[in-house]
């Protein structure tokens, strides 16, 4: 039997689920995208990853976010609707003023490239580099735009690209939605950690693993738009238990190193700011929407919180009415 390694679909996981920007930027450097699809009021609400967090005088709302989603997607959940209008502001990964900077896609690149001027065809086997060439002058992208490109940025591309026409969009996911909505309704709105940082996420990652995930991407990349697929119907259908199993159990079995960097190292340094959302003083109710992944396992923000004494209850209509 064949053993898929993790990294294929860690950046479905990365772009779906792990990193806000990832989403974003990915998108914008890419090739053009088409408009978003209006709202489709006919489909049915996802079902929320959401969760109360509150203490004597303050409430926490935890919302478990995809960065990808469909317009079939909308509208939201009444739960998502009622906690949002409850909350006072916003808190995101990453503040809304940072991911709107147009300055986003020249860092993103910059990130990308090689600090020592290698290239792409430095890293990859030479099987690789000839397939991954093939794919890209199937899509009419010549292959040296790419090859001054880390592994990673190359995978979340390609990745992009295939998420497109399956309807996804980082500009319809669940928090860029929610950042226009809070603006609109004059909400104040910030982030837990920088755009900075989160590029430094994505290029910490081992060069051998970002090898090994774009080898096992361009050889199979109907497994990856599969991946994608599991990850959004685990996430519409509110399963927090199979969203732990596909985006957690094997990164920490295959990639501990990632899952470290990704996962475990951003929850840590998040846990102290929700602490402290819920313990100031005030009667102040936050919504806080991060990726799904954050939420799920126990390395997860409703551990950490629950472990810190809080009450966490989780608000979900649908999940009442089964």
């Amino acid at each position: 039997m064949r053993i898929r390694p993790l990294s294929q679909s860690l950046a479905a996981t990365v772009l779906a689920i792990g990193l806000s920007f990832a989403a974003s930027a990915a998108e914008s450097a890419g090739t053009a995208t088409e408009p978003p699809v209006q709202p489709d009021a006919s489909a049915s609400a996802p079902v929320p990853l959401l969760w109360q967090v509150s203490d004597d005088d303050n409430t926490v709302y935890l919302l478990g976010a995809f960065h990808l989603l469909k317009a079939a997607d909308y509208p939201l959940s009444a739960d998502v609707d009622a906690a949002f209008e409850d909350a006072e502001r916003l808190v995101f990964e990453v503040s809304p003023e940072q991911i709107d900077d147009p300055s986003n896609t020249a860092k993103f690149l910059q990130a990308a490239g090689y600090a020592d001027g290698g290239k792409l065809s430095d890293v990859l086997p030479s099987p690789t580099y000839d397939r991954l060439a093939t794919v890209m002058g199937g899509a009419g992208l010549p292959m040296a735009a790419f090859d001054r490109f880390e592994p990673w940025f190359v995978s979340l591309s390609l990745l992009m690209g295939m998420a497109q026409p399956l309807g996804f969009s980082g500009e319809q996911g669940l928090d860029r939605h929610l950042m226009v909505r809070a603006r609109e309704a004059g909400k104040p709105a910030s982030g837990l950690e920088t755009l900075e940082h989160q590029l430094g996420v994505l290029d910490g990652a081992p060069m051998d693993e970002q090898v090994i995930g774009l080898t096992e991407l361009v050889e199979a990349p109907e497994e990856a738009a599969r991946k994608l697929d599991e990850l959004h119907a685990a996430w519409r259908g509110g399963d927090i238990e199979a969203l732990e199993r596909l985006a957690i159990d094997e990164m920490k079995e295959k990639t501990p190193e990632t899952y470290r960097t990704v996962n475990v190292e951003r929850n840590q340094a998040w846990l102290p700011q929700l602490r402290g959302m819920l313990d100031e003083a005030g009667e102040d109710d936050v919504m806080v929407v991060v990726g799904a992944m954050h939420l799920a396992g126990d390395d997860g923000l409703i551990e950490g919180l629950r472990e810190a004494g809080y009450r966490v209850e989780r608000i979900c209509s649908a999940c009442a009415a089964d």
